[in-house]
């Protein structure tokens, strides 16, 4: 066979290759290497590495490779022949590396419930240590690519990264909702330990980026998942309930029918009873379709969404403590958390200190109210001057020195409201 005299390597197209072996083994102290720049080349001889050669053009004789004497019995000088494998090993940057997990479940604490997840993003990679990239990871191939690289790591890969996000997730607390805003802090924990992993054959980990996390839309469960929290964010924006979306449903199809003549005259008129109840008037309809539940009043008017009164006694929320700043239901007197008492804005419910003047949150004044001022014995809400009955809670607090029509102070003796003309 041939003796070469010249080795060097041109990657030609677009395919990203990381390894390339030269085809051909036998060479001579007079074979000339020549290795580009971001190239590096090592040759493997008799199983052992015999020397490896940086950018520049080399001459394969013993003073370059010493271990020839050893290995073949080359005398020093003359055009001596040997076999051995040249690998040139690319050190460039790619950045293009995309990658993607299988499907991983997590109990979400914005949901409750378990949700299947998905994550996509980009890494790069760089060979640093080609020696060890080239025994422990190429072998016996004759060239070694990107696609090489990820199908060999695949199973690994997709472990630890799903395994790192949940931890993070997990540990941090951290929801679907708002997962989105910690991908840069993410993606840093990730490359932190991912590091170490390409690191053990040869490779620094240079970039690595998460891009999205998402519902596995793939799968069945993944997609009524998917359904469903955009179902919710659309009832959320709309303020309706599930179980008006069930009646609005029923309704249509009823509907539909009796206009396609499939359905009868007294089911079509039903559905538009229930269509029509929706205003709030005395039909059947009209109470199936009303919420199990207070909808949010967008006018601030103690009515709900379809322009209905709210019952007194469905108007429990929770408040904050004006003392400690814990949460009690409204319908308590004294916080059960520090045992202060609960003194109402008149207007908003927001809980005030006694001695407050107007309201920490709407600004309403607090007249009656602070030391010396006018509060219900029942609810220990601030109260007018004279008033007879609480605003609040509707109990009389006063009967003999007020006049009980419009709470005028009544002087002693006095039979007739100077103010009203109400008996005394």
């Amino acid at each position: 066979m041939a003796i070469i005299d010249l080795v060097r390597w041109s990657p030609q197209g677009n395919k990203t290759i990381y390894a390339w072996r030269f085809p051909e083994t036998n060479l001579s102290t007079y074979t000339q290497l020549i290795v580009q720049e971001s190239q590096e080349a090592v040759l493997f001889s008799k199983g052992q590495i015999v020397g490896k050669f940086g950018p520049g053009k080399h001459t394969l004789n013993t003073e370059n490779l010493p271990v020839l004497r050893n290995l073949f019995g080359i005398p020093f000088g003359g055009k001596n022949p040997f076999t051995a494998e040249v690998w040139f090993v690319n050190k460039t940057t790619p950045y293009n590396i995309d990658w993607e997990t299988s499907s991983m479940s997590m109990h979400d604490p914005d949901y409750n419930t378990q949700l299947p997840l998905v994550s996509k993003g980009r890494y790069g990679l760089k060979i640093t240590a080609a020696e060890k990239f080239l025994v422990k990871i190429v072998g016996t191939k004759s060239e070694f690519t990107q696609d090489d690289l990820t199908d060999q790591f695949l199973g690994e890969f997709s472990t630890k990264t799903k395994s790192t996000i949940l931890q993070f997730m997990l540990k941090h607390r951290i929801g679907f909702k708002s997962i989105s805003a910690y991908l840069d802090q993410l993606s840093e924990f990730l490359k932190g330990t991912m590091a170490a992993f390409w690191e053990n054959i040869g490779l620094d980990l240079t970039q690595f980026y998460i891009t999205s996390i998402d519902i596995d839309t793939l799968t069945e469960s993944g997609r009524r998942v998917a359904d469903a929290i955009a179902q919710q964010s659309s009832m959320s924006i709309t303020g309706h309930t599930w179980q008006q979306e069930q009646m609005f449903n029923t309704a249509n199809n009823a509907v539909d029918n009796f206009g396609n003549g499939n359905g009868s005259l007294i089911g079509g008129l039903m559905a538009m009873n229930m269509m029509g109840g929706m205003g709030g008037g005395g039909s059947a309809g009209a109470g199936m379709m009303q919420p199990q539940y207070n909808q949010p009043a967008f006018g601030g008017n103690n009515q709900d969404f379809q322009g209905q009164p709210i019952q007194k006694e469905q108007q429990v929320k929770m408040v904050f403590c004006s003392n400690c700043a814990k949460k009690f239901p409204n319908t308590a007197r004294f916080c059960p958390h520090c045992g202060d008492s609960y003194d109402p804005c008149p207007k908003c419910g927001t809980d005030n200190a006694r001695n407050a003047k107007r309201c920490v949150s709407c600004g309403t004044p607090l007249t009656g109210s602070g030391e010396g001022g006018n509060v219900c014995p029942s609810c220990n809400a601030p109260m007018q001057t004279g008033a007879t009955f609480c605003g609040n809670c509707g109990k009389q607090v006063s009967s003999g020195d007020n006049c009980s029509r419009c709470g005028t102070a009544l002087a002693p003796g006095v039979k007739f409201c100077p103010k009203c003309g109400n008996k005394r």
